[in-house]
């Protein structure tokens, strides 16, 4: 007997994560419950301006917790800084990470964690399974709704010699626990807020058509998409609303599970090989790139498509598929421009002549495998040249 393909086997990963307002303030109780002695917190300076990372270590202070900082984190993490802090860890005698700030900060922390433990240069263990040593307890407080590093299987670092970015997915680098505060988002500009909210609708969009969606992970990335299509534009308009931040949050949290566990597809793969190349940033890039991609993919998974425009709240009943297509399209195209994502790929300073390396950097991403439709170089590098 042949059995349906919505049962097919699938695993589900996910951390411990306490979800609400001050949610941050419980740090210090958790990094003592794990034993710590010495805590390493992994932040940006954008971050320590913010007063996060400060509010974080007065945690850690009232449990009596020494730390050591290392905030030396660029936007798209290189390999030297994960060593570099690595290093200090190593020398600190640190025995547990606090990462807080966005995807950027978490990444580094978990490049941290897994180097401390394996004892290699991190971009020896790019790929699916190659984490094989327990890493150190680590804690997640984003500080962003978009990257969902605080609940994923992902560390994305870039490898600054060969240019691109190397995806390193494991269970191992999973967090113990992600202490997701939806306050801590309220210092986010106009411009993050919409550029990290396109993100988590770009993982939930990719994680529904991946081809190792399950169950499970199509109901989180329905709702993620629902939950952005609601309240991106709200949230930019009123800053402050904690209800709004707070549903952009959950956002960030339901599509991280979803991807996590689902994977992702060409957008991810085409914006890392962006990131890598060029030091794009990578939540305009998954913007820019997200309509042109589901116009490639549409036809080899068009219900699936249909069922992410219902979830968009688009009138699609009845509508042939062409139709439906152009609908996601379209409010994908508005919702950038309302967000004031407007940039195309030019203006981010990609040429033609960038085209042929980027798609051979592509065509070798992880997240490319589990595109619902098959890609070819000439494929990937005709996208690019439509977003320029």
């Amino acid at each position: 007997m042949i059995e349906p393909t919505e049962f097919e086997l699938r695993k589900f990963v996910a951390p411990e994560f306490i979800f609400g307002v001050d949610a941050r303030k419980l740090t210090g109780r958790y990094a003592k419950n794990f034993g710590a002695r010495k805590v390493m917190v992994v932040t940006d300076p954008g971050v320590m301006a913010a007063g996060w990372t400060q509010d974080v270590i007065a945690t850690l202070d009232a449990a009596d917790l020494d730390y050591t900082l290392f905030s030396a984190v660029s936007s798209n993490p290189r390999a030297e800084e994960v060593m570099a802090g690595a290093e200090l860890y190593r020398s600190e005698g640190c025995n547990a990470i606090v990462a807080v700030g966005g995807g950027s900060p978490m990444d580094c922390a978990k490049g941290i964690g897994i180097v401390s433990s394996g004892k290699m240069n991190i971009l020896e263990f790019a790929g699916v399974d190659k984490v094989e040593l327990t890493t150190p307890p680590l804690i997640c407080v984003p500080t962003t709704a978009g990257s969902a590093a605080d609940v994923s299987q992902f560390a994305i670092i870039t490898d600054n010699l060969k240019k691109v970015k190397i995806a390193i997915i494991s269970k191992m680098v999973v967090p113990d626990v992600a202490l997701i505060d939806p306050v801590t988002t309220t210092t986010m500009s106009p411009d993050l807020t919409a550029c990290t909210g396109m993100d988590a609708l770009c993982h939930a969009i990719e994680a529904f058509v991946s081809t190792a969606h399950s169950p499970i992970t199509d109901v989180h990335a329905l709702q993620a998409i629902h939950l952005v299509m609601s309240n991106l534009i709200p949230t930019i308009n009123e800053p402050d609303n904690i209800v709004r931040r707070g549903r952009m949050m959950l956002a960030s949290l339901e599509a991280g599970l979803a991807f996590s566990n689902a994977s992702l597809g060409a957008v991810h793969a085409m914006a890392h090989s962006l990131g890598g190349l060029l030091d794009c940033p990578h939540g305009e890039c998954n913007a820019i790139l997200l309509p042109y991609v589901i116009e490639f993919n549409f036809n080899a998974v068009s219900e699936r498509y249909g069922e992410i425009g219902k979830s968009m709240g688009l009138e699609i009943n009845g509508m042939a598929p062409a139709g439906v297509r152009s609908a996601i399209v379209s409010a994908l195209f508005h919702l950038a421009e309302a967000a004031g994502v407007t940039d195309t790929l030019s203006r981010l300073g990609v040429t033609k002549g960038d085209l042929r390396e980027l798609a051979e950097k592509a065509i070798h991403d992880t997240c490319i495998f589990t595109n619902p439709r098959q890609m070819s170089r000439q494929d990937i590098e005709a996208i690019y040249e439509k977003a320029l």
